[in-house]
């Protein structure tokens, strides 16, 4: 993938099991996928705060978080970015009103 990304990764999965009074990451998953989700959903909702303020630089350290937490959420369910790259690859060509489609069919 991405070296950051990586890296990202690796960091997320060494800490999981780390004491949660000495790593955030760690914190995270031992409060459970639904506290991390939540987590996930607060920091959508800020990126969209930072969206609409005008203030286009705010937007960038809010997707950080983001990106950050969805990382957490997919390591919790055994997945990686790479799981969802192989998703967007498989979407590629596919208009999105068609792929919705197909989903919900």
């Amino acid at each position: 993938m991405d070296p950051v990304f990586d890296r990202l990764e690796a960091t997320i999965r060494a800490r999981r099991d780390a004491p949660a009074d000495t790593s955030y990451t760690a914190s995270l998953f031992a409060k459970g996928r639904p506290k991390i989700a939540q987590k996930l959903g607060e920091e959508a909702v800020e990126t969209v705060i930072a969206a609409c303020s005008g203030d286009e630089a705010s937007i960038v350290p809010e997707a950080a978080d983001l990106i950050f937490h969805l990382a957490v959420l997919l390591a919790d369910a055994g997945l990686s970015l790479d799981d969802v790259r192989a998703e967007l690859v498989r979407r590629e060509g596919v208009g999105g009103l068609v792929e919705k489609a197909a989903r919900t069919g």
